[in-house]
């Protein structure tokens, strides 16, 4: 039952409505017995400073940030983890006593993933499409796990951005720039939301880049299957959809509000459900 002693989660984001986390942190909540709600809102670039007020003075335990508003949260909390300070992305926030706090776990949580799904990072070459919040998390966990790293973006100018913060490559969105960021790679992650319902249709990467034993990672997680991974698993690529990142980084974060061990089968299920 939900009373005044219920701790309150809030997601802001803009859109928010396809997201599948909070049928998952409700579940792991109920699972382990927790007294909190967690709650999606809808928050337009313009509201974000209104929004990130709301929660603090609302007294919400904390918070998850999404897409637009992951690099542009930061200067608005009171602290910022020195790692998430140093990848310049937030996904999300702990509130203690006023104080809001923002933290990355989708470095982490994309690490975990990436190697639960059967490779490993180390001394390997990965081009990363895309050059957001996401794309920043993803290319300094890489960067740390000693991944040689090609970043290929709409923007170029965003690309050698990060590519310059991260001592890695960057090549512009273009036939010559994908032949050659894809020579050698054996890793392609998709951090962009190409693909993602309701434009299921669309894909990031054309399909003659795809070939045999290339891993393709698709953070997309809407649809389960995206365009991406159907066309790479038919060249005979190995793949690996966002579930199960989606399903680490809310569990590192749960661990955040809660102080208690994320129940992952619980969230993997959930989020599965909600999904199908």
């Amino acid at each position: 039952m939900i009373d005044e002693n219920t701790r309150m989660i809030a997601l802001l984001g803009n859109p928010v409505a396809q997201s599948v986390s909070p049928a998952m942190q409700n579940a792991a909540f109920r699972a382990l017995e927790q007294k909190y709600i967690y709650l999606a809102f809808q928050v337009p670039p313009a509201a974000l400073g209104e929004a990130i007020n709301v929660v603090r003075g609302l007294g919400f335990r904390g918070a998850n940030i999404t897409i637009p508003h992951k690099t542009t949260v930061i200067p608005l909390l009171d602290n910022t983890d020195p790692h998430a300070k140093r990848i310049g992305a937030v996904n999300t926030v702990l509130n203690e006593n006023g104080k809001l706090t923002g933290y990355n776990t989708d470095a982490p949580g994309f690490l975990v993933a990436l190697r639960r799904g059967g490779f490993e990072p180390k001394g390997e070459k990965a081009v990363v499409l895309g050059a957001g919040g996401a794309a920043r998390a993803v290319v300094f966990a890489l960067r740390d796990a000693g991944t040689t790293i090609a970043i290929i973006n709409r923007s170029h100018e965003s690309a050698v951005n990060l590519a310059r913060e991260t001592e890695s490559s960057s090549f512009e969105l273009s036939e010559s720039g994908l032949r050659s960021a894809m020579a050698g790679s054996s890793l392609v992650v998709n951090t962009t939301s190409l693909g993602m319902s309701p434009n299921a249709g669309s894909t990031p990467l054309p399909v003659q880049f795809l070939r045999q034993g290339l891993f393709v990672f698709d953070t997309v997680y809407r649809p389960r299957q995206t365009r991406l991974l159907r066309e790479a698993e038919a060249a005979g690529c190995k793949i690996l959809g966002g579930l199960e990142m989606l399903v680490e980084q809310g569990a590192l974060a749960f661990e955040l509000w809660t102080g208690k061990t994320a129940p992952r089968d619980v969230m993997r299920q959930a989020a599965a459900e909600a999904l199908s």
